[in-house]
């Protein structure tokens, strides 16, 4: 039984064929038992053909069914089983959605069968008070049928439209998804430039240092080439960590996005400079305390890029200071040198190996944590950097 139930819902057209034999057997007996003739048997067939077909072709069929009740007025054949046929094409009309007229159209015509019915075949014995109001009760059938089958139209039309709400909101997520990943890659791209720009250059710096003094000071030689090693192996393994995310498109599976270092490093770094010959006054004023994850890590960024430009192109004897301060509401960076001011120049307005470049990822990471960069030459020459941190985005 349950096996024939569910062949009956997934064919619906089984199933209205089914009640069309039904409803014309039923028809066919009252046909015979009221004696009507000959001609009520094609308009009983016809009724139960077009609850067959009801689904297929909604609008023809109302019309059809118009056109059969008007025949059976004229042809004088009462009411019957058949016209059962009448409610359930206008449910099927006022529940598929279709033409709006052919929805008032069925409402119409249901509520003016019953008023009709009664002028065609009145009851004897009764006034006309009493038949005004049997028409009534029966046009409560015809109504409610079309109530229920607008009612079903409108509740599936809101239906339709959550799921296309879901599916435009999925598509949403999508599309903010990938642009979420295009901005992790950007920022990992900015992060490798700033890997790769200051250990290279650190390298860069002992390695020539390294040679001059080869022959001089062993020792200190020796020390220049581990301080290389070491320096291009912190940077091999940060590089590898940049790239296999980029490698992989999948970030959160490695269970680490990149190195992410904070103000609480920013005093080994000097101290690396400080080995790699530039001289760094570094000093923090205020109370140090811990901040958002994104402003350590763009006071980091700043502090080394800063460092790595000074080295590279601030000339020989170039001396540098930090300065880190802890304000209420905020972060303050001061990074300054007394460095030659042409090179400078070409640094902030870019040139030759990217130099202009540095300046572009700072105010970038700036503005991402909705603070302020202020860099040029100083005053005498050299070059300062300052920036102010907030530790709340800008609304």
């Amino acid at each position: 039984m349950q096996r024939f139930y569910d062949f009956l819902r997934g064919h619906p057209t089984g199933v209205d064929s089914f009640w069309a034999v039904l409803l014309f057997g039923l028809s066919l007996l009252w046909v015979v038992q009221e004696n009507q003739g000959v001609v009520a048997i094609p308009l009983v067939l016809l009724l139960s053909i077009s609850v067959a077909l009801r689904r297929r072709a909604p609008e023809k069929v109302l019309l059809l069914m118009l056109a059969l009740g008007l025949a059976q007025l004229a042809l004088d054949v009462e009411a019957n089983p058949a016209d059962f046929a009448m409610l359930v094409v206008i449910y099927t009309v006022a529940a598929q959605g279709g033409p709006r007229w052919a929805s008032r159209l069925a409402l119409i015509g249901g509520l003016l069968a019953a008023p009709l019915s009664q002028v065609r075949w009145p009851e004897d014995g009764i006034g006309v008070g009493s038949r005004v109001a049997v028409a009534i009760v029966m046009s409560v059938p015809f109504a409610l049928a079309w109530v229920l089958g607008d009612s079903v139209r409108t509740r599936r039309a809101y239906f339709d439209q959550l799921e296309e709400r879901a599916t435009r909101l999925e598509k949403e997520r999508e599309a903010q998804a990938k642009v979420a990943v295009a901005a992790e890659r950007a920022r990992i791209a900015r992060e490798l430039h700033d890997v790769v720009a200051h250990n290279v250059s650190v390298m860069v710096v002992q390695a020539d240092g390294a040679a001059y003094v080869l022959d001089a000071a062993p020792d200190q030689a020796k020390q220049a080439l581990e301080t290389i090693s070491s320096t291009g192996r912190q940077a091999l393994a940060e590089m590898r960590r940049l790239l296999g995310v980029l490698r992989t498109g999948d970030a959160q599976e490695s269970g680490e996005y990149v190195p992410q270092p904070d103000v609480g490093q920013i005093e080994d770094l000097v101290e690396k400079v400080r080995g790699a010959g530039l001289t760094v006054d570094f000093r923090i004023e205020g109370t140090p305390r811990p901040l958002p994850s994104g402003v350590e890590l763009t006071a980091y960024r700043i502090v080394q890029e800063a460092l790595t430009n000074s080295r590279k192109h601030g000339g020989p004897d170039v001396g540098a200071s930090v300065r880190l301060v802890y304000f209420d509401d905020g972060l303050g960076l001061l990074v300054e040198d007394d460095g030659r001011g042409a090179a400078h120049e070409l640094y902030e307005d870019g040139g030759a190996d990217g130099r202009g470049h540095g300046l572009i990822g700072m105010r970038e990471r700036v503005g991402m944590v909705g603070g302020t960069l202020d860099a040029g030459p100083r005053p005498g020459g050299g070059f300062r950097i300052s920036a102010l941190l907030p530790l709340k985005p800008a609304n």
